[in-house]
């Protein structure tokens, strides 16, 4: 990991957008930097609360090759964060938006699901003759239906004991 300067981890940071325009992946991560071989508690013995200035690391990798961190102390911060905050915004613009139409369509689609699977299946028509055919349909369904509500209960309680453990 290469520690660098403010202005130069902006610069490389700005490089590794462009360099990942098109298709890649960054990892930024932002960390308080406590002192070595201190606690990091932050409230002392005595009572009084911790009035020491620690300093934020953030760090920058891409997965693969490039990884490089700055250590900003809480006097630069806000500077540190109004640039670092305009090149975020001005590197977003590449990210994909999220298709809510198909979203939207697949939420439907469960909803439909849903309730035909409640949705009780009503038995009629003749057990032989005309209709036949369509009743052993509405059988089918109706132990589809069944199995299928039998399965939704087991995931519930599944869930419902994996809750309770944890």
């Amino acid at each position: 990991m290469q520690l660098v300067d403010h202005d130069t981890f902006l610069k490389q940071l700005t490089a590794l957008f462009e360099s990942t325009k098109e298709h890649g992946t960054i990892w930024l991560t932002h960390k308080r930097l406590t002192h070595d071989g201190e606690d990091a508690a932050m409230q002392h013995e005595d009572g009084s609360s911790d009035d020491r200035e620690y300093m934020c690391l953030v760090r920058v990798t891409d997965g693969k090759s490039t990884e490089f961190s700055t250590q900003v102390d809480s006097g630069n911060l806000l500077k540190f964060q109004a640039h670092y905050g305009s090149l975020l915004k001005a590197s977003m613009t590449t990210l994909r938006k999220r298709d809510k139409k198909r979203e939207k369509q697949r939420l439907e689609q469960a909803a439909k699901r849903k309730k035909k699977m409640v949705e009780p299946v009503v038995l009629d028509g003749n057990k032989r003759g005309g209709g036949r055919r369509q009743r052993q349909r509405k059988i089918r369904a109706m132990l589809k239906q069944q199995e299928s509500q039998k399965k939704m209960t087991e995931r519930e309680e599944s869930r419902k004991r994996d809750d309770v453990v944890i």
